[in-house]
């Protein structure tokens, strides 16, 4: 859905068509401008013809539903996909793509083993999360929560992204608070410099997956530009800007980054940083690696915990729907 054509469009309308139609696009949640009776049916046909609703989508389900993956077909025939995850607590935690691919290249990431194609448009973002609402509401059920950890490197698209999360934060429209946001960033220092100067309180993760530059280096090859000294320099001045708390995701993988050596490492990192967080996340297997064990992870856990370092362990999402970001787009033909 292109709101700024939608936008275009409705300008030479009385002021609040405007509004008319954003409560219908967002907060009713229709497929079709048919169904916005509240606005004249030339302007709904003009809309339709010009300014389609229609999300090309195949979802694929785990067993027990708690997880939803999207597959979505753009305009241009390029792939994406996005993943819901329903939590027992009734958050709905929806993972968005910023990007058609991505051009960083991580290891043990299937998306950097596609390449990269083009960033996303802002309603190509948007499209993600109106098909999983308009879901959703046949549950009686919102998406509560949206993290841009999907394909590609939302900072990368940054303009896109922020606009995205202006238009879904809009109290006319989605109306979901900026702290229910979160993006996810391998670590681009000019960018987290940026977002620190947004009025919006998003939430900042960091990908990080690694405590020293060596191995780092071999895993997220873009820290060979910008070494973790940089990274945590723009960390430390974001949170000495927004007093807001940062996540550091790390992926644990058997034998690269699960030893009590690492474990070590990374407290000599974060320790003395109490506006940092650590959220341990089971690899979702995408070829080249595997996961940790459970004992190995909460070994890992135990030696942060034990010297004062604020962790959280992810719970396992969708490892047999292909959950890993990619892996659909990847293998669709």
């Amino acid at each position: 859905m292109d709101f700024f054509l939608l936008k275009k469009i409705i300008e030479q309308e009385p002021l609040y068509r405007l509004k008319q139609a954003k409560k219908a696009v967002f907060q009713d949640l229709i497929e079709e401008w048919s169904e916005a009776t509240i606005l004249p049916l030339t302007l709904r046909q003009t809309l339709e013809e010009k300014c389609s609703l229609k999300v090309r989508a195949k979802a694929f389900f785990s067993q027990d539903k708690a997880t939803v993956k999207a597959l979505i077909i753009l305009k241009d025939g390029l792939k994406i996909e996005s993943v819901l995850m329903k939590h027992k607590d009734n958050r709905q935690t929806l993972c968005v793509s910023s990007q058609v691919g991505c051009p960083l290249a991580c290891r043990f990431c299937a998306t950097g083993k596609m390449g990269f194609k083009r960033n996303l448009e802002v309603g190509e973002i948007i499209d993600q999360i109106l098909f999983f609402s308009r879901e959703l509401k046949k549950e009686g059920k919102k998406i509560t929560n949206i993290v841009f950890m999907g394909m590609g490197e939302p900072f990368l698209n940054y303009d896109n992204v922020l606009e995205a999360i202006r238009i879904l934060n809009d109290n006319e429209g989605f109306n979901l608070g900026a702290r229910h946001f979160s993006i996810s960033t391998v670590g681009l220092p000019k960018e987290i410099e940026r977002l620190a100067e947004e009025k919006l309180q998003i939430n900042l993760a960091i990908s990080l997956h690694a405590a020293n530059d060596e191995l780092r280096n071999k895993i997220i090859p873009v820290n060979r530009q910008y070494p973790l000294r940089e990274v945590f320099r723009a960390v430390d001045n974001y949170i000495k800007k927004t007093k807001r708390r940062v996540m550091f995701e790390y992926l644990m993988i058997e034998g690269v980054n699960d030893s009590e050596e690492s474990a070590a490492e990374l407290v000599n990192l974060l320790k003395k940083r109490p506006l940092y967080f650590v959220n341990l996340i089971s690899y979702n297997p995408t070829g080249e690696f595997i996961p940790s064990s459970s004992s190995i992870i909460k070994k890992f856990k135990e030696i942060l915990e034990k010297e004062g370092i604020a962790v959280t362990e992810r719970y396992r999402f969708g490892r047999k729907i292909k959950a890993a970001c990619g892996q659909l787009a990847a293998g669709e033909k």
